[in-house]
């Protein structure tokens, strides 16, 4: 009862996002109904013209109403067609519509979560779900749900003419429709539902898997290695292969093989009838009429074939929208950027954590503990430690990529909870490690910063970020599509086409997370240049393993398992011999590291 009350809600939720376009739905249903109603009526015209003429025969000009019941029939067949195909029409539209709702609203909403959630959600698997699932909701209502009422339709009118006839017919007829519908619903119902489910759920991580693996093929080829060598994609392609090799050999091979043995042989259960009722219908002197319902029932039995199609791939059809109506939901659920009712504005750009606590979902250990630290603003502050201390934790929360777990995080002296996500966006810049440019040219890549901006002020960004060099050898100078016709950059020459958007953002806070991770040393002057620009009069957190860079920080804070360990000046810390001090010692260490000959080592 539960089940059936879950997929009657999953499918006014469907009909739901076709907005005004419902309609178009119910309207399309009941034109199926007809069309299936007038597909009946060729049968029964065929049945009264076999009638009437073995009752003139052999005077077979006697039958006058042959003609009229040929046109008939051929008036009702041709109209079923136009009427089903009115009606395809009109659910085709409702589907479409619904699948457009469901892309727009999905992506509606996930541009209201919060930037974190797409740190654990990945592009592929949100794409996957939305992109696919919308696609299968389609086939659902512009084709199954058709099928299915037509089908309904078709069954009741089929059971009322078979026992008009002779009952015993449409009872063999019947037989064969009972045997082949419970071989259908054991595929599809009960626990197999469930197994379904885990399929589409295995079908979900392979499209992840699969597109994280394409990103990362430059690394494989470049390290000589197979598919294997990518756990969680061979993990992904192994466990899609055992669950649809589950679902197809071991639940759906016998119950299949039965539905199609007995809805292809409906006819063999006439067969045993007719041989039982012939003799009666002999000594009865009724032969005549027995052939013409035997007749009758033998072309009719070829229906039920077709009507229990239907019903499978529509069945088929309803676990799939159902199981993808449960994929667009978890996209639909997705955490909400929260906006204050009566949002405040921010007074200056200084930055205050106050007993900060962070717990990533899913986690039982918290990224961060009770951090609580203040950058004043125009002052520059260095977050290091050890990998997984928290440093980028921390720098995600000021922009509200997260919200913390529980304490403040403040910018302006205001909690970033109270401020506008719209306003406190504008107050901070940020310049990752992962950045990417968009196919785009790079004038595009910058101006989409800052709208507003004119040419001159994007060229400007270039200038001050250091990219004169990058624009000069374009063919198509900032015009330059990247990625067309060969045009490619550097790590470090896209890490200073990202420095030029930040610039231009023109932003009071600026967050750098190992922003020269990936730069070569020629690259990694230009940029330190580029940072001098971008962080000139600004309130600057700075994440680096590369200790040099922070050197001169106002103040920096050392993370270790999401607690400050200590704090201070570059003097001060290597004054008090702590941790700091340690990773100092093993960073400059690191640096002298060359490679020398044998002859040299010996």
């Amino acid at each position: 009862m539960e089940k059936e009350k879950d997929k009657n809600n999953n499918l006014r939720v469907l009909l739901n996002y076709a907005g005004s376009y419902k309609i178009l739905t119910f309207i399309g249903l009941i034109l199926s109904a007809i069309s299936m109603l007038c597909s009946m009526v060729p049968y029964i015209c065929i049945w009264l013209v076999s009638k009437q003429l073995i009752d003139v025969a052999p005077n077979w000009t006697n039958a006058q109403n042959v003609t009229i019941y040929g046109w008939l029939a051929f008036a009702f067949a041709v109209g079923g067609i136009l009427i089903y195909f009115l009606g395809l029409m009109c659910t085709h539209l409702a589907a479409f519509r619904t699948a457009s709702n469901i892309r727009k609203q999905g992506v509606k909403h996930v541009t209201k979560a919060p930037l974190g959630y797409f740190d654990s959600n990945a592009s592929g698997l949100i794409r996957g779900r939305l992109d696919a699932a919308a696609a299968e909701t389609e086939t659902l209502l512009a084709h199954n749900l058709a099928d299915i009422i037509g089908t309904i339709v078709l069954f009741i009118s089929m059971l009322i003419i078979m026992f008009i006839f002779d009952w015993r017919m449409g009872a063999a007829c019947v037989l064969a429709a009972v045997i082949s519908v419970i071989a259908m619903f054991s595929m599809m119902g009960g626990k197999n539902a469930k197994i379904m489910a885990e399929y589409q759920a295995a079908l979900d991580r392979i499209s992840k898997a699969g597109t994280e693996y394409v990103r990362g093929i430059p690394v494989v080829k470049i390290f000589q290695q197979t598919v294997y060598s990518f756990k969680a994609f061979k993990d992904a392609i192994e466990d899609y292969s055992v669950k649809a090799e589950h679902y197809q050999a071991d639940i759906c091979r016998k119950p299949q093989s039965i539905n199609l043995t007995f809805t292809e042989g409906a006819f063999v259960f006439l067969v045993p009838v007719a041989l039982f009722l012939a003799p009666d219908a002999i000594s009865s002197g009724t032969f005549a009429e027995f052939i013409i319902n035997f007749a009758f029932y033998a072309v009719f039995s070829a229906i039920i074939s077709t009507a229990l199609a239907k019903i499978m791939f529509a069945a088929s059809g309803i676990m799939l929208a159902n199981t993808a109506l449960g994929r667009i939901n978890t996209i639909m659920q997705a955490p909400i950027l929260k906006t204050p009712d009566n949002p405040k504005v921010p007074i200056d750009n200084k930055v205050e954590f106050v007993d900060v606590s962070f717990t990533y979902d899913g986690s039982e250990t918290p990224a961060l503990s009770n951090v609580s630290f203040t950058v004043e603003a125009g002052q520059t502050i260095a977050l290091v430690g050890p990998s997984g201390g928290g440093k980028s934790t921390a720098a995600s929360l000021i922009p509200r990529f997260w919200d913390v777990t529980s304490g403040v995080v403040k910018v302006g002296g205001v909690d970033v909870t109270q401020i506008d996500p719209h306003i406190l966006m504008d107050q901070v810049a940020f310049v990752f490690q992962n950045n990417h440019l968009f196919k785009a040219t790079i004038f595009e890549n910058v101006h989409i910063s800052k709208p507003e901006a004119s040419r001159q002020d994007v060229l400007n960004a270039l200038s001050a970020a250091q990219c004169d060099d990058i624009i000069k050898k374009l063919p198509n100078g900032v015009d330059t599509l990247i990625g067309s016709e060969g045009t490619y950059l550097s790590g470090g020459e896209q890490q200073r086409v990202i420095l030029a958007r930040a610039i231009l953002k023109d932003a009071p806070i600026v967050i750098l997370d190992e922003a020269t991770a990936f730069a070569d040393p020629e690259n990694e002057v230009l940029i330190q240049k580029a940072f001098a620009e971008l962080t000139r009069g600004r309130t600057v957190i700075m994440i680096a393993h590369r200790l040099s860079t922070v050197v001169n920080a106002d103040n920096i804070i050392v993370l270790k398992e999401g607690n400050i360990v200590e704090h201070g000046t570059h003097k001060q810390l290597i004054e008090s011999k702590g941790l700091y001090f340690k990773m100092w010692n093993d960073y400059n260490q690191a640096i002298q590291w060359k490679i020398t000959s044998r002859k040299e080592a010996l």
